[in-house]
């Protein structure tokens, strides 16, 4: 199970996470998120992740294409578009800047669920508030189930990851404010919680 932490703002953070066995961090630039980064931590955390874990530039409400030059510029090993307003034309300006992209989007959108549909290489479903920490009807799936490389998001802690992946079966998850201990200050007992319960319910067969 690959399991992403997001919204890191340290660097006692992402060694946190890649200790606790997290694949990939994710840095947020953003005007409108309490996680958002200044550009001078975004250098500093982005040079700390170790080579064995990706490191994700997130962005939503960055035009693409500034996106992903501040990605290049980074070094990260991917870039994030998330939310409904960037379109397939975005994903395609990005693209010729920095190639390795995600797209990041909800079910009531009723997107594409086509992995690699806007040339993405991950895709990932979240709820409609994103970083709010909301569950959503993981249901709703059941007509619109991604298949490959796609990663669920949205209400995700420790206590319940392992049964959404039961039900919602990804190929990886997300999580952000569920394992923080007010908004923008990441546990880091939740954290390690959080990673071994997503990577100890992939290993098992869940009803």
């Amino acid at each position: 199970m690959f399991v992403k932490v997001c919204g890191l703002a340290t660097t006692a953070d992402i060694d946190v996470a890649a200790e606790a066995g997290a694949d990939a961090v994710g840095l947020v630039i953003s005007r409108t998120s309490v996680r958002g980064l200044d550009w001078d931590r975004a250098v500093l955390l982005a040079a700390h992740v170790p080579a064995r874990v990706r490191s994700v530039l997130v962005v939503n409400d960055t035009a693409a294409a500034d996106a992903a030059r501040a990605a290049r510029e980074l070094g990260v090993d991917a870039l994030q578009l998330h939310g409904a307003s960037y379109t397939r034309a975005d994903f395609d300006e990005a693209a010729r800047v920095f190639p390795r992209l995600w797209r990041a989007t909800s079910l009531s959108e009723k997107p594409d669920t086509r992995v690699g549909a806007f040339g993405e290489d991950m895709l990932l479903l979240d709820s409609p508030r994103a970083g709010s920490g909301s569950r959503w009807d993981l249901s709703l799936l059941d007509t619109a189930r991604p298949e490959g490389t796609w990663l669920l998001a949205g209400g995700l802690g420790p206590e319940n990851v392992a049964e959404a992946i039961g039900q919602a079966r990804p190929w990886g998850v997300d999580v952000s404010s569920g394992v923080e201990s007010a908004p923008g200050v990441k546990d880091h007992d939740r954290i390690r919680a959080f990673v071994a319960a997503a990577k100890d319910a992939a290993a098992v067969d869940i009803p």
